[in-house]
């Protein structure tokens, strides 16, 4: 946090102080509702290179907690602002051809399937040739302890990144099925649909 934001009056003390702190660190579970679009567009792509962000599309929450497109973008990411309802700070960014993968996983937490059900049943899908989860599509995948509300600054941001690869496995890749030093990608799930290369940087580095 930036301390020069805070313009504290000498008079309220230290319990003033506090308060305005509470109130520049916001963190997810302290929202009460959706915050305003203009400021989920600008915490949700901090998770894509720079390069990419003012093109994406960003989907987030209307007023009233509906999920909903709050920017359409022109090239090919997709952002996801916080979930107001998540205890938790992440927002995320990913290629347009692993939508339709999201987009069904948020249907069926929707209908009540969550965990591992919600994780085998889009699996079944793909094996059954009902849902594509495209080979070499990237998750950008930013959490943070908050975020300052007048600034869209996050709080210890932690950045990694998840490349989906569909039923690969350690011998058809070369890859490990464990990260072999801090930061090094791995694979998770090897042989099944949800197969992914994962990128862990070390946190603070």
């Amino acid at each position: 946090m930036n301390l020069s934001l805070l313009s504290i009056d000498p008079l309220r003390g230290a319990a003033g102080a506090a308060l305005a702190l509470v109130a520049l660190a916001t963190p997810a579970a302290a929202q009460n509702g959706p915050l305003a679009p203009d400021l989920q567009i600008r915490l949700a792509v901090q998770a894509a290179p720079p390069e990419m962000r003012d093109d994406a599309t960003v989907h987030g929450y209307a007023s009233d907690g509906s999920f909903a497109v709050l920017r359409e973008g022109s090239n090919d990411l997709v952002c996801l602002a916080p979930n107001p309802a998540s205890e938790t700070f992440e927002v995320s960014c990913h290629h347009v051809g692993l939508e339709p993968f999201f987009a069904r996983g948020r249907e069926l937490r929707d209908q009540g399937i969550t965990g591992n059900d919600r994780t085998e049943a889009r699996w079944r899908e793909f094996s059954a040739g009902e849902l594509p989860i495209p080979y070499g599509g990237v998750n950008y995948i930013l959490t943070g302890e908050g975020f300052d509300a007048s600034t869209a600054e996050i709080q210890a941001p932690y950045l990694r990144w998840v490349i989906y690869t569909p039923n690969a496995t350690a011998e058809t890749t070369g890859l490990p099925e464990r990260a072999a030093a801090p930061g090094a990608p791995w694979l998770m799930f090897p042989g099944t649909p949800g197969s992914h290369i994962m990128i862990s940087p070390p946190r603070g580095g």
